[in-house]
């Protein structure tokens, strides 16, 4: 099995590159979705959360990401009390992916923060979506809830766009089209089976 790390910072086209591996039958493993999952309500890490952030719990048990996410972006020791619950917990939700795809030839690992958790040694090739940062700023703006100054602490806790372009084995551009970054993907997977 050839494990892809796919990263990218916020706003660069990581979900719509995620989503043309998953068009081409390439299982993708979600670290975004499993995070979710893992913040319901009545989950293990929604409740390992309310014992340090009660704060961050809603009426129905699950952890608010609004609050969590005013309480630790920014804020380096809260941070690495929540990746203490969180890692161990997406580890063993990584581990069942890779049961259940044992027979594919590649998967993906769509991980945004791969490279800051040193998760490139745990891939055969990391692949980084990237963009201007003109492009990028205006994608993030246009999202809900997000201000400057929330996209600027958001930055500072991202690997900055070149340094993770230089650690890369494969980059793609997505300041074009969905189908150019199509392309891009089509060309990585023929090097890759190659």
């Amino acid at each position: 099995m050839i494990k892809i790390g796919l990263t990218g910072s916020i706003g660069m086209g990581k979900t719509e590159t995620a989503k043309i591996f998953n068009s081409l039958k390439i299982p993708v493993y979600d670290a975004d979705a499993s995070v979710h999952k893992i913040y319901e309500s009545g989950n293990i890490g929604a409740l390992a959360i309310k014992d340090i952030f009660p704060e961050a719990i809603s009426a129905d048990g699950s952890v608010d990401r609004e609050i969590l996410g005013s309480i630790v972006v920014g804020n380096k020791t809260n941070i690495k009390k929540l990746e203490e619950i969180i890692h161990p917990l997406l580890k063993e939700d990584r581990i069942d992916f890779f049961k259940k795809n044992i027979n594919e030839e590649i998967v993906v690992l769509d991980i945004p923060l791969l490279l800051e958790t040193n998760g490139e040694s745990q891939v055969d090739y990391v692949v980084v979506v990237s963009t201007s940062e003109n492009i990028q700023k205006q994608r993030v703006l246009k999202r809900s809830n997000m201000t400057e100054d929330k996209f600027e602490k958001i930055l500072l806790s991202q690997m900055p766009n070149d340094i993770k372009c230089q650690k890369a084995d494969f980059i793609i551009d997505t300041s074009i089209s969905i189908d150019d970054a199509k392309k891009q993907v089509l060309n990585i997977l023929k090097k890759i089976r190659a």
